[in-house]
């Protein structure tokens, strides 16, 4: 309990996946094993600490399964944009000021991306989500770092690479760790490693895959801005249209998100929380 307690501390400074899962992970078993142990010595059960264990540890993830409903319903019903539009940072390509994130930044500037855009959406009242976006130097290559926060004031950052192709495809590369559950366009190629938090590492990746579609690549010609509120538009129309969004008319009385969306969030949230993965989207 304690190695949780400081994993948590730690983790409200890092803002990291990887310890965030960690954490998940030693908080299951140090709960399902103490509650066994007190089962066992207040004598309410007789059974072997094995068989205690193993049904604490199911009892622990009904519980957690049915939070993680009850907070997917809660998003569903609620009036936090599910897809938010994106407006002009008046405050240009601003980065909180911490070591790992300047170190990350000039990282991405020894790659030769250089900053074109700097976004912002608002989530909730004075919550905004901020987002900069870089450009290889041959302009094929954009990438774009959001920075999402976090509980406490903290920040953690998601990287996600994207390239057009001459024959009408999009190769998306990144590290979000947040659960989507949708659809993409027929046209994208979507692979998400919520590992793989270095950019140099994601980078390369990411030129494999291009290099893999054997496609002329076409530079990025329209702004970040009108390119990032096409794509929140069109994501929001193709899911509505497959069924993971209900339609505009029924939201005021079962919310946004259907029961088999709902149901592809609650899973892919479980294996991202546990697992650190996402579902495959291409």
């Amino acid at each position: 309990m304690l190695g949780s307690l400081m994993l948590l501390r730690l983790n409200q400074h890092f803002a990291s996946p990887a310890l965030a899962i960690l954490n998940r992970w030693l908080r299951w078993l140090v709960l399902a094993g103490g509650s066994a142990e007190l089962s066992r010595h207040f004598g309410w059960s007789e059974r072997p600490f094995a068989v205690l264990f193993g049904a604490h540890l199911i009892g622990w993830f009904m519980l957690e399964s049915v939070y993680h409903w009850l907070a997917i319903h809660a998003m569903s019903v609620s009036p936090l944009p599910l897809f938010p539009r994106f407006t002009l940072n008046r405050g240009g390509d601003e980065w909180p000021v911490q070591g790992r994130f300047l170190k990350l930044r000039e990282e991405i500037r020894a790659a030769g991306f250089k900053n074109v855009q700097a976004l912002r959406a608002e989530v909730a009242d004075g919550i905004h989500v901020r987002a900069s976006f870089y450009h290889d130097t041959e302009g094929a290559t954009r990438l774009q770092v959001t920075f999402l926060p976090q509980p406490a004031g903290n920040v953690t950052v998601c990287l996600h690479l994207s390239t057009q192709t001459a024959d009408g495809l999009r190769v998306v590369t990144d590290n979000h760790h947040l659960p989507f559950a949708g659809f993409y366009p027929e046209n994208w190629l979507v692979e998400r490693r919520p590992w793989r938090r270095s950019f140099s590492r994601l980078l390369n990746l990411h030129r494999e895959r291009v290099a893999r579609t054997g496609s002329t690549l076409v530079p990025w010609t329209t702004e970040p801005l009108d390119d990032v509120n096409a794509q929140q538009a069109e994501l929001e129309r193709l899911n509505t249209q497959l069924g993971f969004l209900l339609p505009t008319p029924e939201h005021e009385e079962h919310g946004r998100i259907s029961s088999e969306g709902r149901y592809r969030v609650w899973k892919e949230m479980l294996s991202l929380n546990y697992l650190g993965r996402a579902a495959r989207y291409d």
